[in-house]
Protein backbone atom coordinates (compact mmCIF):
# COMPACT_ATOMS: atom_id res chain seq x y z
CA UNK A 1 0.00 0.00 0.00
CA UNK A 2 1.44 3.48 -0.68
CA UNK A 3 0.97 6.50 0.91
CA UNK A 4 2.17 10.08 1.25
CA UNK A 5 2.82 12.41 4.14
CA UNK A 6 2.34 15.93 4.27
CA UNK A 7 4.67 16.90 7.14
CA UNK A 8 6.32 20.39 8.21
CA UNK A 9 8.40 22.11 5.59
CA UNK A 10 11.81 23.66 6.56
CA UNK A 11 10.79 26.54 7.12
CA UNK A 12 8.81 25.50 10.25
CA UNK A 13 11.55 22.40 10.91
CA UNK A 14 13.04 24.58 13.96
CA UNK A 15 10.01 24.55 15.93
CA UNK A 16 9.00 20.99 14.87
CA UNK A 17 12.43 19.91 16.30
CA UNK A 18 12.11 21.73 19.39
CA UNK A 19 8.75 19.56 19.62
CA UNK A 20 10.30 16.63 19.32
CA UNK A 21 13.04 17.25 21.76
CA UNK A 22 10.66 17.71 24.42
CA UNK A 23 9.29 14.20 22.69
CA UNK A 24 12.92 12.72 23.68
CA UNK A 25 13.12 13.95 27.47
CA UNK A 26 9.55 12.44 28.36
CA UNK A 27 9.86 9.35 26.64
CA UNK A 28 7.54 7.36 28.96
CA UNK A 29 4.59 9.49 27.62
CA UNK A 30 5.17 7.88 24.45
CA UNK A 31 5.37 4.56 22.51
CA UNK A 32 8.03 2.67 20.56
CA UNK A 33 5.64 2.80 17.77
CA UNK A 34 5.69 6.46 18.06
CA UNK A 35 9.08 7.34 18.75
CA UNK A 36 10.26 5.36 15.69
CA UNK A 37 7.28 7.24 13.65
CA UNK A 38 9.02 10.29 14.61
CA UNK A 39 12.50 9.22 13.57
CA UNK A 40 11.35 8.53 10.51
CA UNK A 41 9.71 12.03 10.47
CA UNK A 42 13.33 13.53 10.58
CA UNK A 43 14.87 10.67 8.55
CA UNK A 44 12.54 12.19 5.06
CA UNK A 45 12.99 15.78 6.60
CA UNK A 46 16.91 15.39 6.42
CA UNK A 47 16.85 14.53 2.72
CA UNK A 48 19.26 17.64 1.70
CA UNK A 49 21.90 16.17 -0.73
CA UNK A 50 25.41 16.36 0.10
CA UNK A 51 28.12 17.30 -2.58
CA UNK A 52 28.72 13.55 -2.54
CA UNK A 53 25.47 12.75 -3.66
CA UNK A 54 25.13 15.04 -5.80
CA UNK A 55 28.41 13.41 -7.58
CA UNK A 56 26.58 9.89 -7.51
CA UNK A 57 23.49 11.57 -8.46
CA UNK A 58 24.74 13.11 -11.57
CA UNK A 59 26.73 9.78 -13.13
CA UNK A 60 23.40 8.07 -12.84
CA UNK A 61 21.74 10.59 -14.65
CA UNK A 62 24.98 10.39 -17.65
CA UNK A 63 24.52 6.87 -17.65
CA UNK A 64 20.56 6.57 -17.56
CA UNK A 65 19.77 9.40 -20.05
CA UNK A 66 23.08 8.72 -22.48
CA UNK A 67 24.38 12.63 -21.69
CA UNK A 68 28.20 12.97 -22.69
CA UNK A 69 28.34 15.75 -19.82
CA UNK A 70 26.70 17.55 -17.26
CA UNK A 71 27.73 20.45 -14.91
CA UNK A 72 25.50 20.86 -11.55
CA UNK A 73 25.81 24.13 -9.49
CA UNK A 74 23.87 24.70 -5.95
CA UNK A 75 23.69 27.94 -4.76
CA UNK A 76 22.43 28.41 -1.36
CA UNK A 77 22.12 31.55 0.69
CA UNK A 78 24.39 33.59 -1.20
CA UNK A 79 26.70 31.01 -2.06
CA UNK A 80 28.05 28.70 -4.30
CA UNK A 81 27.62 25.02 -2.37
CA UNK A 82 28.62 22.67 -5.42
CA UNK A 83 29.68 23.56 -8.70
CA UNK A 84 31.02 20.42 -10.71
CA UNK A 85 31.39 18.38 -14.12
CA UNK A 86 31.21 15.38 -15.00
CA UNK A 87 31.48 13.42 -17.99
CA UNK A 88 32.84 14.54 -21.22
CA UNK A 89 32.56 17.93 -23.27
CA UNK A 90 32.97 16.09 -26.46
CA UNK A 91 32.51 12.60 -27.19
CA UNK A 92 35.45 12.60 -29.63
CA UNK A 93 37.82 13.79 -27.93
CA UNK A 94 36.76 12.61 -24.89
CA UNK A 95 37.58 15.81 -22.77
CA UNK A 96 36.43 16.17 -19.69
CA UNK A 97 33.20 18.92 -18.16
CA UNK A 98 34.48 20.90 -15.03
CA UNK A 99 32.71 23.64 -13.36
CA UNK A 100 34.53 26.27 -16.15
CA UNK A 101 33.05 24.34 -19.07
CA UNK A 102 30.88 26.49 -21.71
CA UNK A 103 27.28 25.62 -22.59
CA UNK A 104 24.97 27.81 -24.77
CA UNK A 105 21.81 28.05 -21.92
CA UNK A 106 19.44 28.69 -24.96
CA UNK A 107 16.10 30.29 -23.82
CA UNK A 108 18.10 30.62 -20.31
CA UNK A 109 19.21 33.80 -22.10
CA UNK A 110 15.62 35.23 -21.98
CA UNK A 111 16.01 36.01 -18.77
CA UNK A 112 19.21 38.57 -19.52
CA UNK A 113 16.42 40.32 -22.40
CA UNK A 114 13.78 41.48 -19.89
CA UNK A 115 16.12 42.33 -17.13
CA UNK A 116 18.02 44.65 -19.55
CA UNK A 117 14.41 46.12 -20.78
CA UNK A 118 14.29 46.46 -16.95
CA UNK A 119 17.47 48.10 -16.48
CA UNK A 120 16.14 50.86 -19.13
CA UNK A 121 12.77 51.28 -17.82
CA UNK A 122 14.29 52.15 -14.57
CA UNK A 123 16.30 54.81 -16.25
CA UNK A 124 13.01 56.30 -17.58
CA UNK A 125 14.11 55.46 -21.21
CA UNK A 126 10.99 53.37 -21.75
CA UNK A 127 8.28 51.80 -20.12
CA UNK A 128 6.67 48.02 -20.18
CA UNK A 129 3.25 49.09 -21.80
CA UNK A 130 4.69 51.49 -23.94
CA UNK A 131 3.87 50.04 -27.87
CA UNK A 132 6.41 48.59 -29.88
CA UNK A 133 6.23 50.86 -32.71
CA UNK A 134 6.82 53.79 -30.86
CA UNK A 135 9.90 52.22 -31.14
CA UNK A 136 10.09 49.91 -33.97
CA UNK A 137 7.99 51.95 -36.32
CA UNK A 138 8.56 49.62 -39.24
CA UNK A 139 7.21 46.36 -36.36
CA UNK A 140 3.84 44.85 -37.74
CA UNK A 141 1.92 41.58 -37.04
CA UNK A 142 -0.70 40.19 -38.77
CA UNK A 143 -3.71 41.72 -37.32
CA UNK A 144 -3.68 45.75 -38.00
CA UNK A 145 -5.56 45.99 -34.14
CA UNK A 146 -2.67 43.58 -32.85
CA UNK A 147 0.11 45.96 -34.45
CA UNK A 148 -1.25 48.91 -32.51
CA UNK A 149 -1.87 47.56 -29.38
CA UNK A 150 1.38 45.41 -29.01
CA UNK A 151 3.57 46.21 -26.41
CA UNK A 152 7.02 45.77 -24.73
CA UNK A 153 5.00 43.84 -22.16
CA UNK A 154 3.65 41.46 -24.89
CA UNK A 155 6.93 40.50 -26.36
CA UNK A 156 8.42 39.01 -23.85
CA UNK A 157 5.31 36.72 -21.96
CA UNK A 158 4.22 35.01 -24.78
CA UNK A 159 0.72 35.71 -25.55
CA UNK A 160 0.91 37.27 -28.95
CA UNK A 161 -1.65 34.80 -30.66
CA UNK A 162 0.90 32.81 -32.63
CA UNK A 163 0.97 28.93 -32.18
CA UNK A 164 3.58 26.74 -30.12
CA UNK A 165 7.58 27.84 -32.00
CA UNK A 166 5.18 30.04 -35.00
CA UNK A 167 8.13 31.28 -37.18
CA UNK A 168 10.99 29.62 -35.29
CA UNK A 169 12.26 28.24 -38.90
CA UNK A 170 13.49 31.76 -39.66
CA UNK A 171 16.02 31.16 -37.50
CA UNK A 172 16.00 27.34 -36.87
CA UNK A 173 17.96 25.48 -37.74
CA UNK A 174 19.53 28.31 -39.86
CA UNK A 175 19.13 31.33 -41.74
CA UNK A 176 19.96 33.13 -44.51
CA UNK A 177 18.75 36.15 -42.63
CA UNK A 178 21.14 38.83 -41.98
CA UNK A 179 19.37 40.96 -38.75
CA UNK A 180 16.71 40.95 -36.78
CA UNK A 181 14.97 43.83 -39.07
CA UNK A 182 14.36 40.65 -41.63
CA UNK A 183 12.88 38.95 -39.37
CA UNK A 184 10.68 41.40 -37.54
CA UNK A 185 9.28 42.24 -41.25
CA UNK A 186 8.45 38.85 -41.82
CA UNK A 187 6.51 38.47 -38.57
CA UNK A 188 3.34 40.44 -40.55
CA UNK A 189 2.98 37.15 -42.42
CA UNK A 190 2.56 34.69 -39.96
CA UNK A 191 -1.09 33.84 -38.87
CA UNK A 192 -2.36 33.89 -35.73
CA UNK A 193 -3.98 30.85 -33.62
CA UNK A 194 -5.64 32.36 -31.09
CA UNK A 195 -6.95 35.76 -30.23
CA UNK A 196 -4.54 37.99 -28.87
CA UNK A 197 -3.66 38.31 -25.15
CA UNK A 198 -5.37 35.43 -24.24
CA UNK A 199 -3.61 31.85 -24.93
CA UNK A 200 0.41 30.93 -23.53
CA UNK A 201 2.14 29.85 -26.61
CA UNK A 202 5.71 29.62 -26.73
CA UNK A 203 7.38 32.47 -29.21
CA UNK A 204 11.38 33.05 -30.18
CA UNK A 205 10.54 35.45 -32.33
CA UNK A 206 9.11 38.50 -30.30
CA UNK A 207 12.14 38.39 -27.84
CA UNK A 208 14.29 39.07 -31.13
CA UNK A 209 11.92 42.11 -31.09
CA UNK A 210 12.90 42.64 -27.95
CA UNK A 211 16.43 42.79 -28.49
CA UNK A 212 15.90 45.23 -31.30
CA UNK A 213 13.85 47.59 -28.89
CA UNK A 214 17.16 47.34 -25.96
CA UNK A 215 19.64 48.09 -29.45
CA UNK A 216 17.45 51.25 -30.64
CA UNK A 217 16.71 52.51 -26.85
CA UNK A 218 19.86 52.31 -25.32
CA UNK A 219 22.08 52.69 -28.44
CA UNK A 220 23.99 49.48 -27.79
CA UNK A 221 23.43 46.08 -29.61
CA UNK A 222 21.65 43.54 -27.47
CA UNK A 223 24.95 41.58 -27.41
CA UNK A 224 26.88 44.62 -26.37
CA UNK A 225 24.05 45.51 -23.31
CA UNK A 226 23.92 42.45 -21.89
CA UNK A 227 27.78 41.86 -21.65
CA UNK A 228 28.53 45.69 -20.84
CA UNK A 229 25.90 46.43 -18.37
CA UNK A 230 25.44 43.01 -16.96
CA UNK A 231 27.86 40.32 -17.48
CA UNK A 232 30.95 42.79 -16.78
CA UNK A 233 29.12 44.21 -13.25
CA UNK A 234 28.80 40.34 -11.95
CA UNK A 235 31.90 39.15 -12.84
CA UNK A 236 30.86 37.12 -15.68
CA UNK A 237 33.73 38.68 -17.65
CA UNK A 238 34.09 34.58 -19.74
CA UNK A 239 30.82 34.49 -20.59
CA UNK A 240 29.52 35.74 -23.60
CA UNK A 241 26.34 37.12 -25.50
CA UNK A 242 26.81 34.90 -28.33
CA UNK A 243 29.06 31.52 -29.67
CA UNK A 244 30.45 33.72 -31.92
CA UNK A 245 31.96 36.25 -29.18
CA UNK A 246 33.70 33.70 -26.85
CA UNK A 247 36.68 33.99 -26.04
CA UNK A 248 37.24 30.67 -24.47
CA UNK A 249 37.76 28.47 -27.53
CA UNK A 250 38.48 25.45 -25.25
CA UNK A 251 36.54 24.80 -22.86
CA UNK A 252 33.37 24.69 -25.01
CA UNK A 253 31.44 21.59 -24.26
CA UNK A 254 29.74 19.99 -28.11
CA UNK A 255 26.28 19.42 -28.58
CA UNK A 256 25.33 15.81 -29.27
CA UNK A 257 22.15 14.01 -30.27
CA UNK A 258 21.27 9.83 -30.53
CA UNK A 259 21.15 10.03 -34.79
CA UNK A 260 19.77 6.34 -35.85
CA UNK A 261 20.50 4.81 -33.05
CA UNK A 262 24.08 6.66 -32.17
CA UNK A 263 25.35 9.23 -30.43
CA UNK A 264 26.75 12.07 -32.28
CA UNK A 265 27.94 15.57 -32.26
CA UNK A 266 25.57 17.91 -34.19
CA UNK A 267 25.38 21.17 -35.26
CA UNK A 268 24.25 23.40 -32.78
CA UNK A 269 21.51 24.93 -34.61
CA UNK A 270 21.21 28.34 -33.85
CA UNK A 271 21.42 31.41 -35.51
CA UNK A 272 22.91 34.69 -34.22
CA UNK A 273 20.30 36.78 -35.09
CA UNK A 274 18.26 35.00 -32.64
CA UNK A 275 20.75 36.10 -29.68
CA UNK A 276 18.15 37.73 -27.57
CA UNK A 277 15.90 34.84 -27.32
CA UNK A 278 18.80 32.30 -26.66
CA UNK A 279 22.28 33.20 -27.78
CA UNK A 280 24.57 33.38 -24.18
CA UNK A 281 27.32 31.05 -23.82
CA UNK A 282 28.84 30.55 -20.25
CA UNK A 283 29.34 28.04 -17.47
CA UNK A 284 28.01 27.27 -14.24
CA UNK A 285 30.70 28.80 -12.41
CA UNK A 286 30.29 32.69 -14.14
CA UNK A 287 26.00 31.71 -14.53
CA UNK A 288 25.98 31.07 -10.21
CA UNK A 289 26.93 35.04 -10.15
CA UNK A 290 23.73 36.11 -12.01
CA UNK A 291 21.50 33.62 -9.97
CA UNK A 292 22.83 35.11 -6.87
CA UNK A 293 21.85 38.24 -8.15
CA UNK A 294 18.80 37.34 -8.74
CA UNK A 295 18.38 36.05 -5.23
CA UNK A 296 19.33 38.60 -3.69
CA UNK A 297 16.78 41.07 -5.52
CA UNK A 298 19.26 42.64 -7.85
CA UNK A 299 21.81 43.37 -5.76
CA UNK A 300 25.63 42.39 -5.84
CA UNK A 301 29.07 43.21 -4.99
CA UNK A 302 30.79 43.56 -1.91
CA UNK A 303 28.44 44.00 0.89
CA UNK A 304 25.59 43.79 -1.59
CA UNK A 305 26.34 48.02 -2.41
CA UNK A 306 25.87 47.24 -6.13
CA UNK A 307 22.51 46.99 -8.20
CA UNK A 308 21.73 45.88 -11.72
CA UNK A 309 17.88 46.33 -11.16
CA UNK A 310 15.48 46.99 -8.06
CA UNK A 311 13.32 44.55 -6.31
CA UNK A 312 10.22 46.49 -7.74
CA UNK A 313 11.66 45.81 -11.34
CA UNK A 314 12.37 42.13 -10.04
CA UNK A 315 8.48 41.45 -9.16
CA UNK A 316 7.62 42.87 -12.24
CA UNK A 317 9.33 40.16 -13.92
CA UNK A 318 8.00 37.22 -11.57
CA UNK A 319 4.80 38.64 -11.23
CA UNK A 320 2.23 36.32 -13.63
CA UNK A 321 1.36 37.66 -17.11
CA UNK A 322 0.35 35.10 -19.13
CA UNK A 323 -1.22 31.53 -17.45
CA UNK A 324 -0.13 27.89 -18.29
CA UNK A 325 -2.42 24.97 -17.03
CA UNK A 326 -1.32 23.92 -13.65
CA UNK A 327 -0.26 19.94 -13.10
CA UNK A 328 -1.48 19.69 -9.38
CA UNK A 329 -0.27 16.14 -8.81
CA UNK A 330 2.31 15.13 -6.22
CA UNK A 331 4.82 15.46 -4.82
CA UNK A 332 4.60 19.58 -5.55
CA UNK A 333 0.92 19.68 -5.71
CA UNK A 334 1.55 23.12 -7.92
CA UNK A 335 -1.86 25.09 -7.89
CA UNK A 336 -0.77 28.05 -10.31
CA UNK A 337 1.11 28.52 -13.49
CA UNK A 338 2.33 30.88 -15.74
CA UNK A 339 4.70 32.81 -17.95
CA UNK A 340 6.39 36.49 -16.38
CA UNK A 341 8.66 38.65 -18.18
CA UNK A 342 11.62 35.85 -18.86
CA UNK A 343 10.82 33.72 -16.19
CA UNK A 344 8.66 30.89 -15.40
CA UNK A 345 6.62 30.75 -12.45
CA UNK A 346 4.74 28.39 -10.37
CA UNK A 347 3.90 26.82 -6.53
CA UNK A 348 5.92 24.04 -5.76
CA UNK A 349 5.00 22.35 -2.20
CA UNK A 350 3.79 26.06 -1.06
CA UNK A 351 6.97 27.37 -2.19
CA UNK A 352 7.24 30.11 -5.09
CA UNK A 353 9.54 28.53 -8.06
CA UNK A 354 10.76 31.12 -10.34
CA UNK A 355 13.03 29.40 -13.58
CA UNK A 356 13.66 28.40 -17.45
CA UNK A 357 14.86 25.68 -19.14
CA UNK A 358 16.70 25.94 -22.84
CA UNK A 359 17.26 24.06 -25.57
CA UNK A 360 19.05 24.22 -28.54
CA UNK A 361 19.83 21.40 -31.18
CA UNK A 362 22.42 18.77 -28.69
CA UNK A 363 21.80 20.94 -25.52
CA UNK A 364 19.55 21.64 -22.81
CA UNK A 365 19.94 23.41 -19.56
CA UNK A 366 17.72 24.04 -16.66
CA UNK A 367 17.73 27.29 -13.84
CA UNK A 368 15.92 26.40 -10.92
CA UNK A 369 14.99 29.70 -8.40
CA UNK A 370 13.18 28.98 -4.82
CA UNK A 371 13.75 32.75 -3.70
CA UNK A 372 11.65 31.92 0.08
CA UNK A 373 14.29 29.03 0.36
CA UNK A 374 17.46 31.52 -0.97
CA UNK A 375 17.87 28.10 -3.34
CA UNK A 376 19.09 28.33 -6.73
CA UNK A 377 19.71 25.49 -8.71
CA UNK A 378 21.45 25.47 -12.11
CA UNK A 379 21.83 22.22 -14.54
CA UNK A 380 23.55 22.46 -17.96
CA UNK A 381 23.66 19.17 -20.56
CA UNK A 382 25.06 18.54 -23.60
CA UNK A 383 22.52 16.24 -25.09
CA UNK A 384 18.80 17.41 -26.38
CA UNK A 385 16.97 14.91 -23.05
CA UNK A 386 15.76 17.49 -20.36
CA UNK A 387 14.84 14.14 -17.90
CA UNK A 388 18.21 14.78 -17.68
CA UNK A 389 18.63 17.82 -16.32
CA UNK A 390 14.68 17.68 -14.60
CA UNK A 391 15.77 14.22 -12.88
CA UNK A 392 18.79 16.58 -11.42
CA UNK A 393 17.09 19.68 -10.50
CA UNK A 394 14.39 17.84 -8.61
CA UNK A 395 16.21 15.73 -6.59
CA UNK A 396 18.34 18.26 -5.41
CA UNK A 397 15.47 20.83 -4.98
CA UNK A 398 12.91 17.88 -2.68
CA UNK A 399 15.62 17.83 -0.05
CA UNK A 400 15.65 21.65 0.71
CA UNK A 401 11.63 21.36 0.28
CA UNK A 402 11.53 18.56 2.85
CA UNK A 403 9.83 15.96 0.75
CA UNK A 404 10.82 12.08 0.49
CA UNK A 405 13.43 11.12 -1.26
CA UNK A 406 12.12 10.12 -4.55
CA UNK A 407 14.17 8.19 -7.58
CA UNK A 408 13.41 10.93 -10.48
CA UNK A 409 15.92 9.41 -12.52
CA UNK A 410 14.06 5.80 -12.54
CA UNK A 411 10.63 7.09 -12.81
CA UNK A 412 11.66 9.73 -15.84
CA UNK A 413 14.22 6.75 -17.07
CA UNK A 414 10.84 4.88 -17.46
CA UNK A 415 8.98 7.69 -19.25
CA UNK A 416 11.78 8.56 -22.00
CA UNK A 417 11.70 4.90 -23.06
CA UNK A 418 8.39 4.57 -23.61
CA UNK A 419 8.06 8.03 -25.73
CA UNK A 420 11.00 6.89 -27.60
CA UNK A 421 9.57 3.27 -28.25
CA UNK A 422 6.34 5.35 -29.06
CA UNK A 423 7.79 7.86 -31.36
CA UNK A 424 9.94 4.84 -32.92
CA UNK A 425 6.44 3.00 -33.22
CA UNK A 426 5.09 5.55 -35.57
CA UNK A 427 7.99 6.11 -37.26
CA UNK A 428 8.75 2.50 -38.44
CA UNK A 429 4.56 2.17 -39.61
CA UNK A 430 4.81 4.83 -42.01
CA UNK A 431 8.05 4.27 -43.28
CA UNK A 432 6.68 0.78 -44.14
CA UNK A 433 3.75 2.57 -45.79
CA UNK A 434 6.28 4.25 -47.70
CA UNK A 435 7.96 1.05 -48.42
CA UNK A 436 4.46 -0.55 -49.78
CA UNK A 437 3.48 2.18 -52.01
CA UNK A 438 6.84 3.54 -53.75
CA UNK A 439 5.52 1.02 -56.92
CA UNK A 440 2.31 2.89 -56.82
CA UNK A 441 3.45 6.54 -58.46
CA UNK A 442 4.67 6.13 -62.08
CA UNK A 443 7.79 8.12 -62.27
CA UNK A 444 6.31 10.59 -65.03
CA UNK A 445 3.88 11.67 -62.52
CA UNK A 446 7.00 12.96 -60.36
CA UNK A 447 6.92 16.19 -62.54
CA UNK A 448 3.44 16.86 -61.60
CA UNK A 449 4.54 18.10 -58.29
CA UNK A 450 8.40 19.57 -59.22
CA UNK A 451 8.73 23.17 -59.20
CA UNK A 452 9.07 26.85 -57.41
CA UNK A 453 7.21 27.23 -54.28
CA UNK A 454 7.33 30.27 -51.84
CA UNK A 455 5.13 30.42 -48.76
CA UNK A 456 4.90 33.99 -47.76
CA UNK A 457 7.31 34.40 -44.11
CA UNK A 458 9.30 31.38 -45.05
CA UNK A 459 10.57 31.96 -48.31
CA UNK A 460 11.31 30.14 -51.64
CA UNK A 461 11.25 26.36 -51.67
CA UNK A 462 12.62 24.52 -54.69
CA UNK A 463 11.23 20.76 -55.73
CA UNK A 464 13.20 19.57 -58.48
CA UNK A 465 13.12 16.46 -59.86
CA UNK A 466 15.99 14.20 -60.34
CA UNK A 467 15.16 11.19 -62.19
CA UNK A 468 13.17 9.09 -60.03
CA UNK A 469 13.27 11.03 -57.12
CA UNK A 470 12.15 14.53 -55.66
CA UNK A 471 14.20 16.65 -53.93
CA UNK A 472 12.95 19.77 -51.38
CA UNK A 473 15.16 22.62 -51.18
CA UNK A 474 14.48 25.89 -48.86
CA UNK A 475 16.37 29.26 -49.85
CA UNK A 476 15.76 30.34 -46.26
CA UNK A 477 17.51 27.19 -44.52
CA UNK A 478 20.39 26.40 -46.45
CA UNK A 479 20.38 22.95 -44.22
CA UNK A 480 16.48 22.19 -45.07
CA UNK A 481 16.99 20.06 -47.23
CA UNK A 482 16.23 16.31 -48.38
CA UNK A 483 14.30 13.90 -50.50
CA UNK A 484 10.45 13.12 -50.68
CA UNK A 485 9.44 9.97 -50.83
CA UNK A 486 6.11 9.06 -52.00
CA UNK A 487 3.41 7.98 -49.23
CA UNK A 488 -0.25 8.14 -50.68
CA UNK A 489 -2.44 10.23 -52.96
CA UNK A 490 -0.82 13.13 -53.24
CA UNK A 491 1.02 13.29 -49.91
CA UNK A 492 4.78 12.53 -49.86
CA UNK A 493 6.83 12.57 -46.46
CA UNK A 494 10.17 14.38 -46.67
CA UNK A 495 13.38 12.66 -45.32
CA UNK A 496 16.10 14.90 -44.02
CA UNK A 497 19.71 14.67 -45.19
CA UNK A 498 20.27 15.97 -41.73
CA UNK A 499 18.96 12.58 -39.85
CA UNK A 500 20.19 14.49 -36.17
CA UNK A 501 16.88 16.86 -37.67
CA UNK A 502 14.39 13.98 -36.40
CA UNK A 503 11.83 15.81 -38.43
CA UNK A 504 10.70 14.18 -40.93
CA UNK A 505 7.48 15.50 -42.41
CA UNK A 506 4.36 14.83 -44.32
CA UNK A 507 4.07 16.94 -47.46
CA UNK A 508 1.03 17.45 -48.90
CA UNK A 509 0.22 18.90 -51.78
CA UNK A 510 -3.00 20.65 -53.30
CA UNK A 511 -3.31 19.99 -57.00
CA UNK A 512 -5.56 21.21 -60.01
CA UNK A 513 -8.01 19.94 -62.28
CA UNK A 514 -5.22 18.26 -64.21
CA UNK A 515 -3.10 16.55 -61.62
CA UNK A 516 -0.62 19.31 -60.91
CA UNK A 517 0.52 20.60 -57.96
CA UNK A 518 -0.33 24.26 -56.92
CA UNK A 519 0.61 24.31 -53.25
CA UNK A 520 1.01 22.42 -50.18
CA UNK A 521 1.18 21.56 -46.23
CA UNK A 522 3.87 20.23 -43.83
CA UNK A 523 3.64 18.41 -40.53
CA UNK A 524 5.99 16.68 -38.96
CA UNK A 525 5.11 13.46 -37.45
CA UNK A 526 7.13 12.45 -34.42
CA UNK A 527 6.20 13.45 -31.12
CA UNK A 528 9.84 14.17 -30.71
CA UNK A 529 10.27 16.51 -32.99
CA UNK A 530 11.43 20.09 -31.88
CA UNK A 531 8.38 22.56 -31.75
CA UNK A 532 10.53 24.67 -33.49
CA UNK A 533 10.61 22.91 -36.68
CA UNK A 534 7.20 24.56 -37.05
CA UNK A 535 6.22 23.57 -40.65
CA UNK A 536 2.62 23.58 -39.55
CA UNK A 537 2.59 27.10 -40.58
CA UNK A 538 3.73 26.79 -43.98
CA UNK A 539 1.04 27.92 -46.67
CA UNK A 540 3.24 27.29 -49.69
CA UNK A 541 1.84 27.93 -53.08
CA UNK A 542 3.74 27.58 -56.62
CA UNK A 543 4.87 30.66 -58.33
CA UNK A 544 6.38 29.12 -60.93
Amino acid sequence: MNFYLDFPTKSCLSSHKKKMTRLFVQPMKYSKITLLFILFLIKIQAQVLSSAEIDELSERALKSFNVPGIAVAVIKDGKVIHAKGYGVRNIATGEKVNENTFYGIASNSKAFTTAALAMLIEEKKLKWDDKVTDYLPDFKMYSPYVTEEFTIRDLVCHRSGLGLGSGDLLMWPDSTLNNSSDIIHQLRYLKPVSSFRTKYDYNNNLFIVAGEVVKVVSGMSWEDFVEKKIMQPLGMNNSAASLSRLKEKNNVAKPHAVVEGKMQTVAIGWSEVANPAGGICTNINELSKWVIAQLNKGKYGENSSKQLFTERSQNEMWSLQTIIPARTAPPYNTRFSGYGLGWVISDVKGYKQVGHTGGLAGMVTQVTLLPELNLGIIVLTNQQVGAAFSSITNSIKDGYLGLPKKDWIKENAERVNKTNAEAQHITDSLWKIVEVNKTKIKVEELSNYAGKYKDNWFGDITISRSENKLLFASKRSPRMKGELHYFNASTFIVKWYERAFDADAFVNFTLDEKGRATGFKMNAFSPLTDFSFDFQDLDVYRVE
